[in-house]
């Protein structure tokens, strides 16, 4: 093939106690990147629609994935990159992880497919820490894999999938404001009394089996976040409220995707979801905020070719 099309898929990152441990991929948002085989060595950004993000190929994450892994490879082929996002960059619904996952699978398929999907990641983290100044896989993770991932280790790199029950579907709650991931990330602090850190790790045990077992009493009491939530939830207009609608709709589980503004409210139950997006969506009318409110499953495949 000299030409490529694939969709890599936005994710919700952390899912309340799991900081940058935690994260899963979702159906319906993500990008959609078509790459083509150069007669040369260069890696050209031909357009990117959608959001207004940089051509240059030393500052995209896109074209810095790619190029660690052509390095890695040892191979000199260059490509054209076109970039659909489906999403608005920002929203916390890991913009960057797309492109940076999107871009090394796609070109891995051109190439034949010589690194599994797996060893892709860590050419993928290269891009997505260029855009949030540190190294955290729970965006591309999900993005590139799909499902539920779990990131045991950094140092090395060791990440493994968490079964989830097919009833889980995710209410995604946008209000249209902008936070940075590196912005947001400075707010967290940087040390945990020994009662915080022993009430989080519990609640990520908590999380991970309830998902096994489809304890949904016991997933909303394990996404409770003593980390990063209190720091975060006061830069995104309405989160309480929004917060306390979800709950009162029967939501199996709610908090801050990333590093915000998005939300993710966890449903079983379809009418409960809706009854919630209706109240949610009011609620911003009320406010005169713009809202963009997304259902989804989540996407178990990760990046996929389209075309």
């Amino acid at each position: 093939m000299d030409s490529i099309k694939i969709f890599a898929p936005a994710s919700v990152a952390n899912v309340g106690c799991g900081y940058d441990t935690i994260g899963f991929a979702i159906t319906g948002l993500g990008d959609e990147i078509t790459v083509t085989k150069r007669g040369d060595d260069q890696l050209i950004v031909k357009e990117i629609i959608g959001a207004e993000l940089p051509l240059e190929a030393d500052q995209n994450v896109c074209t810095i994935g790619i190029k660690a892994m052509l390095e890695h490879l040892n191979i000199k082929t260059g490509f054209d990159i076109t970039i659909k996002k489906l999403f608005k960059p920002g929203s916390g619904l890991g913009s960057s992880a797309s492109s940076a996952a999107g871009g090394v699978f796609a070109v891995n398929e051109l190439l034949g497919s010589p690194l599994s999907k797996e060893h892709l990641l860590e050419f993928a983290l290269e891009g997505e820490a260029f855009a949030s100044k540190c190294y955290h896989s729970d965006n591309v993770g999900p993005s590139l894999l799909g499902g539920f991932q779990v990131i045991r280790s950094y140092e090395p790199l060791d990440i493994f999938k968490v079964n989830v029950p097919e009833a889980l579907q995710v209410l995604i709650i946008f209000p249209d404001v902008v936070i940075k991931t590196a912005e947001s990330k400075a707010l967290i602090p940087k040390t945990l009394d020994i009662k915080t850190a022993r009430d989080q790790w519990s609640n990520v045990a908590g999380l991970v089996h309830a998902l096994h077992t489809e304890d949904y009493t016991l997933l909303k009491k394990s996404i409770v976040d003593y980390v990063a939530e209190p720091v975060r939830s006061g830069m995104i207009p309405g989160y309480q409220e929004v917060k306390s609608i979800a709950f009162n709709r029967d939501s199996v589980g709610f908090n801050i995707s990333g590093s915000g503004p998005s939300m993710f409210a966890l449903f079983t139950d379809l009418v409960s979801m809706e009854k919630a997006e209706k109240e949610i969506s009011e609620l911003y009318q009320s406010k005169g905020l713009n809202l963009i409110l997304h259902r989804a499953k989540l996407n178990t495949e990760g990046c996929q070719v389209i075309d």
